[in-house]
């Protein structure tokens, strides 16, 4: 889910219900217009699918709570030309990608191809 930080405009993206099914019951620090979970201790399992306009601290955020041997997932923008996505890969984060673009709770597509980035846990 996202949330406004620091009034940066970026979209508001729902998760897709199904793929939420498969992280019922995780912390998600960044629920939809939820409190400010950079602030915050994650939990051992946590699910996050923070702002696509500008996840740079909520991936630094995921990778620092990673180091602390929490799985960390993210839902994010698949954009491997950013500095962000080369931190994650030398985080030796999995990426799975999708076939075609996400629907989102809102029915719309997403304009953009998305990817589910694992920051295995010890």
């Amino acid at each position: 889910m996202t949330e406004v930080i620091n009034n940066i405009s970026h979209n508001n993206w729902s998760t897709p219900s199904w793929l939420m099914l498969l992280f019922q019951g995780w912390y998600d620090p960044c629920p939809l217009k939820g409190t400010n979970g950079l602030n915050k201790e994650w939990q051992n399992k946590t699910y996050i699918n923070p702002p696509y306009s500008n996840p740079t601290l909520w991936v630094n955020k995921a990778i620092l709570e990673n180091k602390k041997g929490k799985t960390i997932v993210l839902l994010l923008k698949l954009d491997t030309s950013t500095k962000w996505f080369l931190s994650l890969q030398e985080a030796n984060a999995h990426f799975i990608t999708f076939f075609g673009r996400l629907k989102f709770s809102n029915k719309k597509s997403a304009p953009f191809p998305s990817v589910l980035v694992i920051l295995e846990g010890k």
